[in-house]
Order: structure tokens, then C-alpha cells, then sequence
């Protein structure tokens, strides 16, 4: 008996009755279920025709196909490429050599506990499922309903993110064409509506390509590393080690934070956002053969491989990069440093057109991923469950791919008008803090389970074993640990335009979620829908 229906089995009563009318009505569409089965050999339970028209997806996904996915979703080291300023702003080439370890192996130990919990229970909704059968009895319900919300918050800003990022690049390039050529607020408004609005059209009418594109793209992901690595290495200046490791600069007199200390923890939030979000594969759970076993293994080698391909380029970057000055007073330092090393525009053309389609591919596939947490978190009741129809034509949650695309171009608009810049780094800084969070609140629940079962707790077939309580401590006190260091601000003396709103727009998600609680979740909602729970356990 797996680990998944150990926990149900002592978990709160849930009205069943209540749970088949959370399902959207539509005509019979068979669900292909030939190839599933569960471990005692019986066939899956039956859905209601109620719920039929939420969980009608294909397994499309292969393990390796799911690994590229996962590996090209983080696009680490080229994270470190387009996010470094506010490492070397903060404290220079020392706080970039040594926070890409720290992160890596803080980010390694959270893959490790979520992979576990994967492994056991391999569903679109992840964290907050895991904590509805993980977490004490008493306050599981209401922790499961304020970890979801912070989950899928946390999602869609960090989706607004990438495509902000993805359009900037754009604009890099054609300002290193175009001399003359000003980014406007508002051509980045407008760039990331015409961008993610073809991406959902793709998401919707051809999402049995997305497995492919993906897959094309992690072979990108590689070679393209090959290319910077040799480009950068050859071609750049040849900085020593005291550089590299113990390098300080004047930043910190820039940033105003004297004190090296917490200096050397902001710089370190470059890294801690470009690992944020490695657990996107784990939301197409539902569309991948084997998943039990394929979701945890494709998160986990795609951060240890990640990890490995970001620290050699950052090592790089900064062997080869001119005077960190130069590069903190350019509109885009990797841009300034390819120029410099390469000394042509053809060349950097090429090479940032290579990171522009590499985050094209990312922001596609987190389109899928956050359209999944989206539909699952409907059919549990946390949205309206118009945002949980499957489509029967294209076997795709339709009405979450297009809500979430739309929550995005609005939040683009907040890049209009030079204020609005503010804006709109406040909601894209609440990702990290957010799914921070919500790791959190899946990592305890899983260190109690494991102590309060006294051994009797039933792993899935991915799993550390004895060493598994270690790593989720380990994992635990990270995600705790860099939570403090979020929400601080990045500059001294604090102002309206340097403001880290990261903290009171945190607050303001916790504030709706408690709303929500109070006036109506509190009451009526019971949790996670069991039926299709059972339905796509006996499927993975």
C-alpha cells in the first residue's frame, strides 16, 4: 500500500458528495486510462462524469523529455548571464564566486525533499497536496489552503518575471543594432503581450509539440554553454584567483550597506532567484509516463547538472570580464562583456540571440507548468472551477492556459511610465519569497510526518533514506534562513524608487488568503478532491 493512501486513510472525512460537485458538467469524453494501474493490479477508480472534463490530459511526456523540460525551465547559467548586477553590485566578484555554491547546495538539498514527496504523490497541485497528507491533523486544512495560495502567487509573478526578462533581452539586442533605439516602459508592455500571447495559442492548439520544443531547447541549453564557455575563456582577459574569491569592490558604498554581512546575503538573492522555481516540472506530473519515478528524478539531476553549468559560467564570466565598474554602469553587463571580449556586435548579436531563445523556450513551458498548478488548484475548489475544464479536442486545461496569460500581459502593464517600474518589481520580487514559503511549509510537514510516524512512513520509489531527515533539515533551515534576507532593501538610504517591496506585498497575499479563509474557505472548503486524487494515483 503506498505511502499516498497510508495518509488518506487518516485523514479528515471529506463529503464525497461535495467533492463530485466541484467538477465543470460536459458531454461523455472518454478518458484514456489502457495503460494505467496501481499496485494491487486493479483498475483505477471510476470519475464521475462530473469531474470527467478536469483530468482528460495525455502523458505525453517521456523521463528524458520531462529532464529537458526541467533542465532548460531553470536556464541557470544563463541566469547568471542576464541577472548578475545585483551580485556585483552588492559585493562585487566575492559575493558571486561563493553565493553560487551556497545557493546550489541549498537549492540541491530542496530538490532532494520535494523529490521525495514527488515521488509519493506525483500531482499537478505538489506542494500543498503533499502538505494535506503530510501535515498534523489540525492544522493541515488550513495550512494546505494558505500554502496554495502562496504557491500559485508566487507562480504567476515569477512567470511575469521571465517574460520581463525575455522582452529586456530583446531590447538589448536591438539597442546594440540601433544606438539610437530607447526601451520604453511601454514597448515592453506590449512586447510581452504579442510574446506571451503566442506562446498560450502554441500551449493550447499544440501542446503535443511543447515535449519536443523543449527537448530541442536543453540540447540548446548545452551547446550554447559550450560556445559561451569557449568565446569567454579564449578570447577574455585573464583575471586572477584574489579576483575571482576575494575580490571587493566599491559597491558597497554604492549599495550603502557597510556592513559585509548582510551585503554579501543581498548579492546572493541573484543566484537564490535564478534557482527559484525548479520545481515547474513537477506541475505537469499528470502528463508524464512513470511519473512516480521520471518528476523527481528529472528535477533532481537537472539542479545537479544546473548547478555545475552555472558555476563554471560564473567562474568564467569573472576570470574573463573587464572592470566590474564597467559593468555596473552598462544598461546590460553581460551585453558590455561580450562586447568587450568579442570586440565585434555580430558576434554578442548572435551569442544574447542565443540567451533570448533559450528564455523564449523557458517562459513557453512555465506557461504550461503555471496553467497546471492552475487547474488543479480549480478542481480543488481554491479558484472557480471554470479555470479546471479540460478541452476534449486538444486535452489541455484550455481556460487556465488563458487566465494565467492574462494575469501576466496585466501585470506587464504596470511597466508603463517610469514609476511603474516599481510596481512591477514588487509583484516579480514576491516569487522567490512566496515560493519560498510555500517550500517551507511542504518541508516541515514532510520532517514531521517522518518523526511523528515513527518509522511507518512509506517513501515512493525515489527516495535518500536514512539520510532523507538530514537533507529536509539541511533544506529547512536554508529556505528559512534566505526568507529573512528577501524582503531587505537593496540600496541604503531607502526610497521610494530603491523600496524592496518584496515584504509588504508578501503581506498583501497573506492578507487576501486569511480573508478568504475567514469569510467563506474556513467553512466550506475540505481539502484537496479526493476522487481525483485517487484517480490520478492509480495512473502514475
Amino acid at each position: 500500500m503506498s505511502s499516498y493512501l497510508h495518509h488518506r486513510r487518516h485523514s479528515q472525512n471529506i463529503d464525497q458528495g461535495q467533492a463530485y460537485e466541484l467538477g465543470h458538467t460536459s458531454k461523455s469524453v472518454g478518458v484514456d486510462i489502457s495503460e494505467t494501474h496501481d499496485e494491487s493490479k486493479q483498475p483505477p477508480p471510476a470519475v464521475p462524469p462530473t469531474l470527467e472534463s478536469q483530468v482528460r490530459v495525455r502523458r505525453l511526456f517521456s523521463g528524458a523529455q520531462l529532464f529537458m523540460f526541467s533542465l532548460t525551465n531553470m536556464g541557470l547559467w544563463e541566469g547568471m548571464c542576464t541577472n548578475m548586477y545585483f551580485a556585483l553590485y552588492e559585493g562585487g566578484p566575492y559575493t558571486f564566486s561563493w553565493s553560487i555554491l551556497i545557493c546550489f547546495f541549498g537549492a540541491i538539498s530542496q530538490a532532494a525533499s520535494i523529490g521525495e514527496m514527488a515521488s509519493i504523490i506525483p500531482i499537478a497541485g505538489a506542494q500543498y497536496h503533499w502538505t494535506w497528507h503530510l501535515a498534523p491533523s489540525k492544522i493541515k486544512r488550513f495550512a494546505t489552503y494558505m500554502q496554495a495560495w502562496f504557491t500559485w502567487f508566487g507562480y504567476i509573478s515569477l512567470l511575469a518575471a521571465v517574460a520581463n526578462v525575455t522582452i529586456i533581452l530583446l531590447e538589448s539586442l536591438v539597442g546594440l543594432n540601433n544606438p539610437s533605439y530607447v526601451a520604453q516602459g511601454w514597448h515592453t508592455a506590449l512586447l510581452v503581450i504579442a510574446m506571451c500571447t503566442l506562446q498560450a495559442g502554441m500551449n493550447m492548439y499544440l501542446f503535443w509539440l511543447i515535449p519536443w520544443v523543449e527537448f530541442v531547447a536543453g540540447i540548446l541549453h548545452i551547446c550554447l554553454f559550450v560556445v559561451f564557455l569557449v568565446v569567454l575563456a579564449v578570447m577574455g582577459n585573464r583575471h586572477s584567483a584574489s579576483f575571482v574569491f576575494t575580490a571587493r569592490n566599491t559597491s558597497e558604498i554604492q549599495s550603502g550597506w557597510t556592513n559585509q554581512f548582510v551585503s554579501f546575503h543581498l548579492g546572493m538573492l541573484t543566484c537564490v532567484w535564478s534557482f527559484t522555481g525548479f520545481d515547474g516540472a513537477i506541475h505537469m506530473s499528470e502528463e508524464v509516463r512513470k511519473a512516480k519515478s521520471a518528476v523527481p528524478r528529472a528535477m533532481f539531476w537537472s539542479i545537479f547538472m544546473n548547478g555545475l553549468l552555472g558555476y563554471a559560467m560564473v567562474i568564467t564570466i569573472l576570470v574573463a570580464m573587464g572592470s566590474v565598474e564597467d559593468a555596473l554602469n552598462s544598461s546590460s553587463p553581460i551585453v558590455a562583456i561580450l562586447m568587450e571580449v568579442t570586440g565585434s556586435s555580430a558576434a554578442t548579436t548572435a551569442m544574447v540571440t542565443g540567451l533570448f531563445i533559450i528564455s523564449f523556450a523557458i517562459n513557453m513551458g512555465m506557461i504550461a507548468s503555471v496553467s497546471r498548478l492552475t487547474w488543479a488548484w480549480a478542481r480543488d475548489g481554491g479558484l472557480p472551477t471554470h479555470f479546471a475544464y479540460v478541452d476534449p479536442k486538444h486535452r489541455v486545461p484550455v481556460r487556465a492556459v488563458w487566465i494565467v496569460t492574462l494575469l501576466v500581459c496585466i501585470l506587464c502593464l504596470l511597466n508603463i511610465g517610469s514609476s511603474s517600474y516599481i510596481a512591477f518589481g514588487a509583484i516579480t520580487s514576491l516569487s522567490s519569497l512566496a515560493l519560498y514559503a510555500s517550500y517551507a511549509i511542504a518541508i516541515s510537514s514532510m520532517l514531521y510526518a517522518r518523526y511523528s510516524s515513527k518509522g511507518t512512513l512509506q517513501l515512493g520509489e525515489w527516495n535518500f533514506g536514512r539520510w532523507g531527515p538530514y537533507i529536509n533539515m539541511f533544506a529547512l533551515v536554508y529556505t528559512l534562513w534566505m526568507c529573512v534576507f528577501l524582503p531587505f532593501p537593496s540600496s541604503l538610504p531607502v526610497t521610494g524608487a530603491n523600496m524592496n517591496y518584496c515584504g509588504p506585498v508578501f503581506l498583501f497575499v497573506v492578507v487576501v488568503a486569511l480573508v478568504l479563509w475567514v469569510v467563506s474557505a474556513g467553512k466550506n472548503w475540505q481539502g484537496p478532491n479526493i476522487t481525483i486524487m485517487d484517480f490520478v494515483m492509480a495512473q502514475s
